[in-house]
């Protein structure tokens, strides 16, 4: 899923003094990082108890490969992006249990796990769909210290989702990552690092110990160049002069290297920035052939990719779709083509989007080919309130589509995704993708609920 962030204040608590800005202004920050440990994997286990302790992987689109593994998968040296079939003799051997992407269940637990966290802090970025940021300094002395709060927090959200999460504590978002980090890979934390709580020789010995390459926004790449470098070490690069590593790496750099030493350069991200270009885009679970059902695999990813505009107040000036076949099967003919096509009026009206993206399929749809998969982009993107409006601008129409986008957009959160849709997206996705061991809707769907025995 792409980012989500919400900012809300704790309810009051008897006992419970928020800081005034007045006060706030002459505290120190201090940050914490909540992460639900294997977060896929740990979802299917909360209704599925008899998996705890199984061997498992949770498979991207398609059942491709292995996009979550359980700690038993992790010991057997299995990758993150191992293809699934490459495993079969592997899981056969040791009975490795394979579950296809549920992200119906996986979105409502996140969402459960962040109503909890609110309780606990004024702000709150959701950086990713199980990890969290929070302001804590305001707040983490009326549970005791950090250690306390990151206990309680641990012990609420285990009993009232079943999930299991490690918290990490410190001045800047960067050390509360790698407190985190050393929470979740060392027993002696019990699931819960805070920096402030270790003497500075105890601070300075563990990032002795770990590697550079855990420092929060240091990829692959960088990490090597740092070790040719001889930084080796979260201690060596916190060693490092911010402006030195500004030369040889970008502002990032720099602001990382101030960050390791305790000073604070990024504040919680309130509201996620509107997204300059949307995409959709999925490989299909058997080949498609037709031009009829790439039309409606196209029009479901348009209305995707619609609401979503409409939900960051954006209009689009144009669209681009694109097929392609299976490039794996190099036996098979090879063909991808893509199309843009541009709107005389940007919009984000689903209709409108959806025509212009046909036009646009057909005119590079070629018959004898098996596609396996296909997709749209919005781009050109531009605030709804910033649109300039055109000589033949028709406001009755304009109305009138915003009040049916309004209604849709309604009915599918009401009722439920593609409650509502565009005729041409079809009744049956026989182009759709392969999910052949997915879990149940247990937290979403009434006839989904797990029953006990």
């Amino acid at each position: 899923m792409g980012r989500r962030r919400w900012r809300g204040a704790a309810p009051h608590k008897p006992g419970l003094s928020v800081m005034t800005p007045a006060t706030a202004q002459h505290t120190a920050p201090q940050f914490a990082l909540v992460d639900v440990n294997n977060f896929y994997v740990s979802c299917e286990r909360v209704f599925q108890p008899k998996l705890e302790g199984v061997p498992m992987v949770v498979l991207s689109n398609n059942d491709g490969c292995a996009v979550a593994r359980s700690g038993e998968v992790k010991a057997l040296g299995v990758k993150m992006g191992t293809p699934w079939f490459k495993m079969k003799d592997l899981a056969a051997q040791h009975g490795i249990q394979a579950f296809s992407s549920n992200y119906t269940l996986y979105g409502d637990m996140s969402n459960r796990v962040v109503s909890i966290l609110r309780d606990f802090a004024q702000d709150i970025e959701v950086y990713s769909i199980d990890e969290s940021f929070l302001r804590v300094e305001s707040v983490v002395r009326h549970y005791g210290g950090g250690v306390a709060m990151g206990q309680l927090m641990r012990e609420r959200i285990r009993q009232w989702t079943g999930l299991p999460v490690c918290a990490g504590l410190g001045p800047t978002k960067t050390l509360a990552k790698l407190a985190n980090h050393l929470a979740k890979k060392n027993p002696e934390f019990n699931g819960v690092c805070d920096l402030h709580a270790l003497s500075k020789p105890e601070r300075l010995q563990w990032m002795s110990k770990t590697d550079v390459g855990e420092v929060w926004g240091v990829g692959r790449r960088i990490a090597q160049r740092l070790q040719a470098m001889g930084v080796h070490t979260v201690l060596d690069l916190r060693r490092q002069s911010p402006k030195h590593m500004q030369a040889q790496f970008g502002v990032v750099m720099e602001r990382t290297c101030n960050e390791l030493r305790g000073v604070s350069c990024l504040e919680l991200e309130d509201v996620a920035p509107p997204k300059q270009q949307i995409m959709t885009s999925r490989s299909f679970g058997t080949p498609v052939i037709t031009l009829t059902e790439l039309r409606e695999a196209v029009a479901s990813y348009v209305a995707k990719a619609a609401e979503k505009l409409r939900q960051q107040g954006s209009v689009a000036a144009a669209i681009q779709v694109f097929v392609q076949t299976n490039r794996f099967k190099a036996s098979d003919p090879q063909y991808n083509a893509g199309w843009l096509v541009p709107l005389m009026d940007p919009s984000s009206d689903t209709l409108a989007l959806t025509r212009a993206a046909i036009v646009g399929l057909e005119l590079i749809y070629k018959p004898g080919y098996q596609y396996k998969k296909a997709g749209v982009m919005l781009t050109m993107l531009s605030s709804q309130t910033a649109k300039q409006e055109t000589l033949f601008d028709d406001p009755t129409a304009r109305a009138r589509s915003a009040r049916l986008m309004a209604a849709l957009d309604t009915l599918n959160r009401t009722y439920g995704r593609n409650t509502l849709r565009t005729g041409v997206c079809g009744t049956e996705e026989r182009w759709g993708m392969k999910s052949e061991n997915r879990s149940g809707s247990f937290t979403t769907r009434w006839d989904e609920l797990p029953e006990t025995k």
